[in-house]
């Protein structure tokens, strides 16, 4: 298990950090927090999706002390529109790209092409700091599915009063520089003992309310003596916090379950740059002539917030092996979301 864990964690934070290019961004200067979130937004956004996926495979609660341990994977489709991102001079004052292109890959496109940007900040003399670095493009070909994926490693428990208490856990798991870790909680509670002789149908009806929290960092180390940024005690940090309520339906029999939810979904994710840059840029005069080097010396560059929103409708069937179970969900929101998995259930 602890490898599966790992394998989702590490496919989760290859998406997310980029880090080693990201740092040349910041040769971007002021532009280069714009130009980070419009790369990186449809991975942040996307993981968000993901994790508020798989709480519930049946609207039916285990009896007081029953438990299943649930393990799954949330994977969350990139729409088409989001694969690349508009390139706006206008918004982007210092830079333009060298190919006169005015759409670039997002972190989750196919396309894995470079694209190069230039930079040109006036000094207020007539000179002008300027350099080049190439722009990362998409990851997504060197992924096993073009999809966003979130683990879940879920364990339920049945309290008195007909609710379940649900508690995900991943420990914190580390890989080469990349270091993760995920914590959720949910409630779900019965509502079809409020509704009379239907308790006596295979209909199950509740609610879900669900918190989970997830974090990434990554060290980021100098391999580039040539990009012109030098890195000292340089960190990438992701920080998520996603919650989801769900009205749920099932129809629970011996051999198979067949359910639905309906419900609504909000995600909030910090992006954050740390540690200390050096930036080395070339000095021209109006003409184009260059007249030498200068360095800039920047801390904690990065500091970004991403945001995902908004309904989600749910359908999805259980094969019932006595304890064993297997199930696959398919998710209809921003971010279409797939589930499948597999639990161990004693009612």
């Amino acid at each position: 298990m602890r490898k599966f864990i790992t394998l989702i964690i590490v496919i989760a934070s290859v998406q997310l950090t980029k880090a080693q290019d990201l740092e040349t961004i910041l040769l971007a200067s002021e532009d280069a927090s714009l130009l980070t979130q419009n790369y990186l937004n449809p991975a942040m956004v996307g993981l968000m999706y993901s994790m508020n996926g798989g709480w519930a495979t049946t609207a039916k609660v285990h009896k007081k002390f029953g438990f299943d341990i649930t393990i799954g994977v949330n994977a969350s489709f990139v729409p088409d529109a989001a694969k690349t991102f508009a390139f706006n001079p206008a918004d982007y004052p210092f830079l333009s790209v060298a190919s006169g292109q005015n759409k670039l890959p997002t972190v989750m496109s196919e396309d894995d092409t470079e694209a190069t940007i230039d930079v040109s900040i006036p000094n207020g003399d007539g000179t002008s700091r300027v350099i080049s670095f190439d722009m990362p493009g998409g990851i997504t070909e060197d992924l096993p599915v073009n999809a966003v994926p979130a683990p879940t490693v879920q364990i339920g428990f049945g309290l008195p009063f007909k609710t379940d208490i649900k508690a995900r856990f991943v420990p914190t798991q580390n890989y080469d520089d990349v270091e993760a870790k995920l914590l959720g909680f949910g409630l779900q509670h019965d509502l079809t003992q409020y509704l009379g002789p239907l308790d006596k149908l295979p209909l199950s009806v509740s609610v879900l309310g669900a918190f989970t929290s997830m974090s990434v960092t990554y060290a980021m180390s100098d391999t580039d003596n040539s990009d012109n940024v030098f890195v000292t005690n340089g960190e990438a940090e992701f920080k998520m916090n996603t919650w989801t309520v769900q009205a749920l339906a099932s129809l629970d029999f011996k051999l198979i379950t067949f359910y639905g939810s309906l419900g609504y979904n909000n995600g909030k994710t910090t992006a954050k740059m740390k540690g200390d840059y050096t930036l080395t840029y070339d000095v021209e005069d109006s003409n184009g002539n260059q007249m030498g080097t200068v360095q800039e010396e920047i801390s904690d560059p990065i500091n970004l917030n991403f945001e995902a929103n908004g309904m989600r409708a749910t359908l999805g069937t259980r094969l019932n092996l006595g304890f064993f179970k297997i199930f696959g969900d398919y998710t209809f929101q921003k971010y279409n979301t797939a589930t499948v998995g597999i639990a161990l259930s004693f009612r």
